[in-house]
Parts: C-alpha cells; structure tokens; sequence
C-alpha cells in the first residue's frame, strides 16, 4: 500500500469502513474525512446518527451488547474503533464499556473475517513517565489512573486477538486532541486534527503483513514527550506542532520539571480518588 503524504491526499481504497464512537470528538473528524474515501462507511454509536452521504449507514449500539456489535460490523474490511468511555470513572464503568467493548468488537472480527482493527488506546497508558523522558511504545506500561489500565487492557487484547487468531491491530496511543493547544501541557501533547485523520488513514491502510503495533499519535511538537512512529509500520509524519501556537497559551514560558510525570493533573491522587469508594 502506498505511503501517505504528510498531506494525506494519496488516493487509497479503504473499502468498507466500520467506525464506533462515531459521534464524539474524534469520531465525527474521522467520519467527516473518511466518507468520501470508503465504499460505505458503517457508523455505530450510542447516541442516534442520522446519515449524511449516501454511503453512510448508522447504527444505534451500545457496545456492551456483543450480538448487536458483531451484526452492525457485518461486511466491514475495516475498523476504527473510537467507542468507550474517554476519561477517568469508576473502574467497573471502565471495564464494562472500554475492555469488554473492546473484546465484543474484536471477537466480532474474528468471528466475520475482518481484515484489521484499528483500536483507540491512550498516551495515558504511560503517564507516569517523567517529562524529560521520550517514551516508545516498547516501554512497559505506566498508567496514570484507572483510564489508563483499562487502555492498556486494551491494548493487551489487541495483541491477544493479532497471536492467537491472527488479525491485523493497530493500537494507537492518542495525544491531547484539540483544534488548538489551549495549555502548556498541551506543548507536549497535542494532537491536531489533521494529524489525527493522518494517523488513523495510515493506520487503516497499513500492510496486511503487519500483525501487531502499538503507536502514539502526536502532533510534531517541538516538545513531545513521545517517539514518532517507525515508518516502516505506520506511514505518516505528521506536520503540526503546537509551538507555533505558544502564544496564546498562559504560563507557557514557565520551566517544566523534567521529573514531573508526562500525565500532569491525571497522574495526582485526587483525580483518581472521586471515583473511587471514601
């Protein structure tokens, strides 16, 4: 398959796409530059869609409810999985939607022949790490709270599900997604999006022979605190970088502590401790 452009604008099949969490931030980016690419584009949310291009057809699901997921991923090439809960809850919560979610859309599938998977993990999964550090996805896991253990169970099924039955996953650690980096952590951490409809198009169309691979998707900050993907797996670089918007960020100019773990607030007690029993 052809390598993307820091563009994007090679022309490449996708096929029929599935996309869950169709309706939130990122989804509704990925759908809004994926429909024009795909064959049909099959949209799946809790919250009712209504379809907007001819090729789109939506779903009403709730990923709990493993027969409805595998019935609306019916006939898909592809799936961008978006879908779960986006931050720190209680771990029941967590579990219930993100790992079990995750589980119903990739024994769906294997159960159905789909070709690869594509699955929204968290730069989360590695908070803990100092900010001085430029982590890479080999490094083991540092959770900054109980979002980030349940994205690294997610992670660990996609590579269950790519061992044991063979299928192609893609886990994609996501940045800060914003339309504009608004806090100094952000420097770090933004993910445009534009170099989050680059990641996921890359990730869509990545090689068959690529079994397995994680990789974060950030934008080209000057000040990241995460490796670029290798090109040889996932063919995107991205273009933006938060600097250039430095500006208009309060506190910017202030020193970072080196020490201080990349997650910022997630990593501190009190964020976790809410939802957790007093």
């Amino acid at each position: 398959m052809p390598r993307l452009s820091k563009s994007g604008g090679d022309a490449v099949s996708l096929g029929t796409v599935a996309v869950t969490g169709a309706a939130g931030t990122v989804g509704s980016v990925a759908r809004k530059a994926l429909r024009g690419e795909t064959e049909r584009l099959i949209l799946l949310d809790r919250v009712p869609l209504r379809p907007e291009a001819e090729n789109e057809d939506v779903h009403t699901v709730d990923l709990r409810d493993v027969a409805a997921v595998e019935s609306a991923l019916a006939g898909a090439d592809r799936v961008l999985h978006l879908g779960g809960v986006p931050d720190e809850a209680p771990l029941p919560d967590l579990l219930e939607t993100n790992v079990l979610g995750t589980h119903h859309v990739l024994e769906a599938a294997r159960r159905t022949g789909i070709e690869r998977v594509v699955l929204a993990s968290s730069n989360r999964v590695t908070g803990f790490y100092p900010a001085g550090h430029l982590t890479s996805p080999l490094e083991p896991v540092r959770p900054d709270g109980l979002y980030g253990v349940s994205k690294a169970a997610v992670e660990a099924l996609g590579r269950l599900y790519a061992d044991k039955f063979g299928l192609s996953v893609v886990c994609l650690r996501i940045g800060s997604f914003e339309y504009l980096p608004t806090e100094p952590r952000h420097l770090a951490t933004w993910l445009s999006p534009r170099d989050a409809v680059g990641y996921l198009r890359a990730a869509l169309v990545a090689p068959p022979s690529l079994r397995f691979t994680t990789a974060y998707a950030v934008s080209d900050n000057t000040r990241r605190f995460w490796a670029l993907p290798d090109p040889a797996e996932l063919a995107y670089d991205p273009v933006d970088d938060a600097e250039l918007h430095v500006t208009g960020i309060p506190a910017a100019d202030s020193p970072a502590d080196p020490a201080a773990p990349q997650a910022g607030p997630y990593a501190l007690p009190q964020f976790t401790l809410k939802h957790l029993r007093p």
